[in-house]
């Protein structure tokens, strides 16, 4: 190794002993981490893209150092489920390493990579402190029953109020309203569900009817409106 002269006219100083890096919670047990095949873990990353028009939340479950699966959820850009798509294809069976030099398509994905990165060789994962870890498919319980993404989407002006568009139950398709215009309740249709009954042959209309449900005190309301129309 090249030093400069500075250096070289320098005498040596012994420094105090060198134990290693600090130990880190690796599923339920304390590792030294000292390479990338040294992380294990499952844990997820919020990214978002450069002009801040969408985002994305990526989940690994890292065996070893090498991704042994991957669940990519974006929204807000039409292209990032493409970029998605991608990234699923990329992402399993590469170490953590490669995976943070990989260009994942889309800044919100890369973004997420880059602090779940942090968050696994830092110890910080969701199974820091579980024994073993979570078995390969557990971030799937994060869509629930309908292998759908749990999405938030609410509208709300000053003049008019809030509209609830879809919650984590599913699709409103009807608030309901007290006797002061406030809202009580709501009821949704599960689309995950529903499709999932068509597909095993049950007809559209008894599986929409049958996937339907309320939430709160939608039954005492005074009043239902579509949230999208009026």
């Amino acid at each position: 190794m090249n030093c400069s002269p500075e250096i070289n006219n320098m005498c040596k100083i012994n420094s105090c002993p060198h134990h290693g890096p600090s130990p880190i919670p690796e599923e339920g047990g304390w590792k030294k981490a000292l390479n990338i095949s040294d992380i294990s873990g499952l844990s997820h990353g919020v990214g978002k893209c450069a002009p801040q028009q969408g985002a994305c939340k990526l989940t690994l479950n890292v065996k070893n150092g090498i991704v042994e699966e991957a669940l990519v959820e974006t929204i807000g850009c039409s292209g990032m489920t493409h970029s998605a798509a991608m990234a699923g294809e990329i992402l399993p069976g590469k170490t953590l390493l490669e995976c943070l030099n990989t260009d994942l398509v889309c800044d919100a994905i890369n973004d997420a990579m880059k602090e779940i990165f942090l968050q696994l060789v830092y110890g910080r994962s969701q199974t820091a402190f579980s024994k073993g870890g979570l078995p390969i498919g557990a971030s799937l319980e994060d869509l629930g029953k309908g292998k759908c993404s749990q999405i938030g989407t609410i509208f709300s002006s000053k003049d008019k109020g809030p509209r609830y568009m879809q919650t984590v139950e599913g699709y409103i398709i009807s608030l309901g309203l007290d006797e002061n215009g406030e809202i009580i309740g709501y009821k949704f249709i599960n689309p995950g569900i529903m499709l999932e009954k068509i597909k095993n042959g049950i007809s559209p209309n008894e599986a929409f009817e049958s996937s339907l449900g309320i939430y709160g005190r939608y039954n005492d309301a005074v009043k239902f409106i579509d949230p999208r129309k009026e």
